[in-house]
């Protein structure tokens, strides 16, 4: 290394030059191999389909139409102009206090109308991730850990961690029980962690679950505030995939556990919830995390640690129309339960057809797929060598259920809701061939007398070849033969 080089290297932060962001993670991996080779119907049809984005673009149409017919929502046009000066001019911590009001009102909303939110709880944040941040901050020191059930979201690993020097620690949850929490699995962590001498502060859960796409039932959820109040530590609540709820059960918010369930100790200090408008409303470039907490010490040191991640005063001004118009919301809401309904069931029916089963969901943009009927042996290591298959020759970006610290190697999660119909025809397809070949070649091994004993090895023909072919195993979708 040369002395420029070195002395530039010296010249930079342990974090700068640290991969603590995690984007070595496979999850990050797929999108770069998206990004490298999108697919486009028309432009690129042989490309990557994007199903590791959780995005709701199923309602796009709703908010359009709604926007249409509410110019002045808008301080940037004709009709919106004259708050144009008063809003492009004031900004503060608290956030205006209509939107602050229409996010509690909204919050209320999806949870049924069972329980009401205090505005004055509510802190801003650029999006989920400025907010987990933000709480983690205020909760937690360097060196101190959330326990935090598995498989997880992996953008909790930046998210908590990078930046604030806390420890993450697994809770053990498998497919015995459809990888429910349970407190025997929180005992366990808790007691290794205190072994490890890590000071355990907090138990962070998402509920529902990003990438199981389940919700907790009462039980389960009456268990975590129990072990919180007998450990003394924080419990936070990732919430945000409230209103993806599409079929019964129904969604249980933990602050509907702290109003009814009486019964049980609950010091609510302890008890802090993240939502955003990323997923329920499909805005995550808005960038509208929020922290509610029921402790009035992070609500204040939250508040300040605002100004680092504030949501622009004229995007809070266009919500807090949309999201104080009763009707509306009511509308969206309803449609798009009816329509992620409708797509899950398309997908994974689709998928039933070549024999490929998911855990049973009822909420979130995504399916917890199980391939582990595909794996040349039970290892995380198989589970590469597919996921790179699946990447690289069926070109479908999925992470792997490694990269959410799934410790079962042959999981996967698969996002369905961020591309229209024409796209999820394609990808079932390529999926169905996919399979259906794999299915040729182990057959067929020893007549042809190949010699690879990979078993999803596709080396013989190419996967575009099988799809773009006249004699793929599977009828042609019109996309497909407009290409040939």
């Amino acid at each position: 290394m040369g002395l420029k080089a070195m002395d530039k290297t010296q010249l930079l932060s342990k974090m700068a030059m640290g991969d603590g962001h995690g984007e070595s993670s496979p999850y990050f991996d797929g999108w770069k191999a998206y990004d490298e080779n999108p697919f486009h119907p028309t432009d690129n049809p042989n490309g990557v389909i994007q199903m590791g984005l959780a995005e709701n673009q199923l309602t796009s149409d709703l908010v359009e139409d709604w926007i249409l017919n509410n110019p002045e929502a808008s301080i940037c046009t004709p009709e919106g102009i004259i708050d144009f000066r008063a809003i492009a001019n004031f900004q503060d911590y608290h956030g205006l206090a209509e939107f602050r009001n229409a996010v509690a009102k909204f919050m209320g909303r999806t949870r049924g109308n069972r329980i009401k939110f205090d505005p004055d709880r509510i802190v801003m944040s650029g999006g989920a991730t400025g907010a987990h941040e933000v709480t983690a901050f205020c909760l937690a020191d360097p060196g101190e850990a959330f326990l935090v059930p598995i498989p997880y979201y992996p953008g909790f690993d930046r998210d908590l961690r990078w930046r604030t020097g806390v420890q993450l620690v697994p809770v053990m949850c498998d497919s015995s029980n459809n990888f429910m929490l349970t407190k025997e699995a929180l005992e366990d962590a808790y007691e290794k962690a205190r072994e490890n001498n890590i000071r355990v502060k907090g138990l962070l859960i998402t509920n529902p679950s990003n990438p199981l796409g389940t919700i907790m039932d009462r039980k389960t959820l009456r268990t975590v505030v129990s072990f919180i109040n007998e450990k003394r530590i924080h419990l936070v609540c990732d919430e945000i995939y409230a209103a993806t709820v599409f079929s019964h059960p129904g969604f249980i918010s933990i602050a509907e556990i702290l109003e009814e369930e009486t019964d049980i100790e609950c010091d609510r200090n302890l008890v802090h919830i993240v939502y955003s408008l990323s997923k329920d409303m499909g805005f995550p470039g808005f960038r509208v995390g929020i922290i509610y907490s029921y402790n009035d010490a992070v609500v204040n040191c939250a508040r300040k640690m605002s100004s680092f991640g504030l949501v622009s005063t004229q995007t809070q001004y266009l919500l807090a129309s949309m999201l104080n118009d009763d009707e509306f919301v009511e509308r969206f809401l309803a449609e798009s339960a009816k329509r992620l309904s409708q797509r899950f069931m398309v997908f994974t029916g689709g998928l039933a057809k070549v024999g490929i089963k998911c855990l049973q969901s009822n909420a979130g943009l995504f399916v917890w797929m199980d391939l582990r009927h595909l794996l040349k042996t039970p290892t995380l290591d198989s589970e590469m060598e597919l996921w790179k298959v699946i990447i690289h020759e069926v070109k479908i970006n999925v992470s792997p259920g490694s990269s959410f610290h799934c410790t079962e190697p042959g999981w996967f999660r698969v996002c369905y809701a961020n591309m229209d119909d024409m796209a999820v025809q394609i990808a079932l397809q390529r999926i169905r061939t996919f399979v259906l070949q794999n299915k040729e070649v182990v057959v067929s091994k020893k007549k042809l007398c190949w010699h690879s004993n990979l078993r999803l090895s596709l080396k013989t023909r190419r996967f575009d070849d099988i799809m773009m072919s006249p004699h793929s195993p599977l009828p042609q979708s019109p996309m497909v033969k407009a290409t040939n």
